[in-house]
C-alpha cells in the first residue's frame, strides 16, 4: 500500500516534480490526507509525516546534494522519512533538548534519546534535532539528516499504542552515532526555527486527517442509522439521532473550511501560524466528538470490534497531542494577538 501511495505521488504532494514530487500545493495535501485518513488514520500519519515536516524541510533548507540524496527518493516514495524532536522529558517544550551534537572533525556525533517517534523503525532517513551549542538556548539547536542505518542509530523500543497501529512509533537512541558534517540540515544553531516552520504545515495535515477520521466515523453512523431498526422503524426515524447526525455533520463541514483556509494562506505565501493552530485545535478536538456521537448511535456494536468507529475513535485521540497538544495551539493563537 505504501509502495503504491508513493506511486501516486502522496508523499511528496506539495514538492514540485523535479525533485520527485506531485507539484501540488498544501491544499491539495490537505485533500490528499483528508482520504487516507477516512480509509486509515495510521497511514495517514505516516504520509503526513513524510510530507510536512520532512519533505518540507528539506524543500526549505536542504542544499542541491542533499535535494537529489533525499528529497527526490522522499517525494517518490522510494523511501520514508521520520523527525526526530520530542524527547521522554520533552513534549512540547522543544528549546529543553538534551540529545546533543559534538564536531569530531569532519564529522558530528549524536548522542541521546527520543521519543515518540513516527516510522523510526521503518523511515530510511531521519531528521534529528540536537544541541549543538547549550550555551546558546534555543540558537544552539541544530538540525541533522540521519540514515537510519547509520550505527549508533537505535531503535530502542516500539510504543504499544491505543490506536494508529498501522504507523509504527518508536523511541530512538542515539549512542554515538557518527555522521558526516554534510549531514547538517541548513545553518548551525536554525534548528529551532526550521522544526517550528516544518511543523506549522504539519499542523494543517493533522487537521485534514481528523477531518478524514470524523467523517469515515460520521458515515458509518449514518449507514447504521439507516439500517438499525428501533422500536418499528429504522434509527434514523427518530428526530434525537437525526439531531445528532446534523450536528456531526455541521461540525465536521466548519473544521474542513478551516482546513483549506489554513492552506490556502500557506500556498499563498502568507503567514498561517494562527490559522494552522487554531484549525489542529478545532478539528482534532471535534473528530474525538464526533467519534464518540458516532460510537452512540451504534449503542453497543459502536464498543466493538465489529464496526469501524471504535477503531476510529482510538486513531482520532492522538490527534490532540501530537505536534502540539490542544493547550499549545491555545498558547499559539493566543500568542498571535498580542
Amino acid at each position: 500500500m505504501h509502495r503504491q501511495l508513493g506511486e501516486l505521488g502522496a508523499y511528496g504532494v506539495a514538492v514540485p516534480e523535479a525533485y520527485g514530487g506531485a507539484g501540488l500545493d498544501y491544499l491539495s495535501l490537505a485533500l490528499i490526507l483528508e482520504e487516507i485518513a477516512a480509509g486509515d488514520g495510521g497511514t495517514s500519519t505516516v504520509v503526513s509525516v513524510n510530507n510536512c515536516p520532512v519533505c518540507s524541510m528539506l524543500m526549505a533548507y536542504a542544499d542541491e546534494a542533499q535535494k537529489q540524496r533525499w528529497l527526490v527518493p522522499l517525494a517518490r516514495g522510494a523511501m520514508l522519512g521520520a523527525f526526530c524532536l520530542t524527547e521522554p522529558h520533552v513534549g512540547s517544550d522543544a528549546s529543553a533538548l538534551r540529545t546533543t551534537a559534538t564536531r569530531d572533525g569532519d564529522h558530528w556525533v549524536l548522542n541521546g534519546v527520543k521519543q515518540f517517534i513516527t516510522s523510526g523503525k521503518h523511515a530510511d532517513v531521519a531528521i534529528v534535532m540536537a544541541v549543538t551549542d547549550k550555551a546558546a538556548a534555543k540558537r544552539g539547536i541544530s538540525a541533522f539528516l540521519v540514515p537510519t542505518s547509520t550505527p549508533g542509530y537505535i531503535v530502542a523500543r516500539l510504543e504499544d499504542k491505543l490506536g494508529q497501529h498501522s504507523s509504527d512509533t518508536a523511541q530512538i537512541v542515539f549512542e554515538d552515532c557518527r555522521i558526516p558534517a554534510d549531514c547538517l540540515l541548513g545553518a548551525e544553531g536554525e534548528g529551532y526555527r526550521m522544526a517550528l516552520s516544518g511543523l506549522e504545515g504539519g499542523r494543517i495535515g493533522i487537521a485534514a486527517q481528523s477531518v478524514g477520521m470524523a467523517r469515515a466515523a460520521f458515515e458509518a453512523a449514518l449507514a447504521y442509522a439507516k439500517e438499525r431498526e428501533s422500536f418499528g422503524q429504522p434509527l434514523f426515524a427518530h428526530q434525537a439521532v437525526q439531531f445528532r447526525l446534523a450536528e456531526m455533520a455541521t461540525r465536521i463541514d466548519v473544521a474542513r473550511q478551516m482546513v483549506w483556509h489554513a492552506a490556502s494562506l500557506k500556498d499563498a505565501g502568507r503567514p498561517c501560524l494562527k490559522e494552522a493552530a487554531m484549525a489542529k485545535l478545532n478539528a482534532s478536538e471535534m473528530a474525538e466528538r464526533v467519534c464518540s456521537d458516532a460510537i452512540q448511535v451504534f449503542g453497543g456494536y459502536g464498543y466493538v470490534s465489529d464496526f469501524p468507529v471504535e477503531r476510529i475513535y482510538r486513531d482520532v485521540r492522538v490527534c490532540q497531542i501530537y505536534e502540539g497538544t490542544s493547550d499549545i495551539q491555545k498558547i499559539l493563537i493566543a500568542r498571535a494577538f498580542a
